[in-house]
């Protein structure tokens, strides 16, 4: 069995949305060993939105079903900026997870605008059976949106994964194991996903 990593490593230097905390890690020595303080936001790094981040509804990141988080996913690559149904229609395969991989894996920066989903885009994947949503860009709505994608996409019970690393994964059909910090009453928090590359 083969496995990928997709996931960026939390540091200083990784993206940071706009107003965010930027990840900071502070080792000190203590009794003999080394001890690490961690400051950082729930949404930092390759992460996972609860529906609580949007619908303050109470489900949040300690509750997500296993069953969201791992099983078969779809990858599909797309040039777009404004992903919307057109750039879907076709594509899904019946998958109830899927992964967008776009430009915005190779950057190492904060640029806007990045790659989106459209609300119709986000509608079209809930109307197909697509539960979990995963993309490399910072969040899978435009900078400055009103939350509608993500309120349509969390409204359902589904998740939301951002800030992937797809850049040397091609696309095509892949085991996904997506596990965000268990963080009690959390709206988010940082995740560590893999992919299963599968024969």
């Amino acid at each position: 069995m083969r496995y990928l990593d997709v996931t960026r490593a939390l540091s200083p230097g990784v993206v940071v949305y706009p107003g965010d905390t930027v990840p900071t890690i502070t080792k000190r020595e203590r009794d003999g060993f080394l001890i690490s303080d961690l400051a950082l936001s729930s949404h930092s790094g390759t992460h996972i939105d609860a529906p609580d981040h949007y619908l303050f509804d109470g489900r949040t990141v300690d509750r997500l079903p296993l069953d969201l988080l791992i099983g078969p996913c779809r990858l599909i690559e797309t040039p777009a900026t404004a992903i919307g149904p057109e750039d879907l229609e076709g594509r899904l395969g019946g998958a109830t997870r899927l992964l967008l991989k776009t430009w915005f894996s190779r950057r190492t920066k904060f640029v806007a605008p990045f790659p989106a989903l459209t609300p119709a885009g986000a509608a079209y994947l809930v109307e197909q059976g697509v539960r979990l949503v995963g993309t490399d860009a910072p969040s899978i709505e435009a900078d400055g949106s009103d939350g509608a994608v993500h309120r349509t996409l969390l409204g359902p019970g589904g998740g939301v994964i951002e800030l992937l690393d797809l850049a040397d994964v091609p696309p095509g059909e892949y085991g996904l194991i997506a596990l965000p910090l268990r963080l009690h009453g959390g709206d988010g928090a940082p995740a560590r996903v893999v992919l299963e590359v599968r024969p």
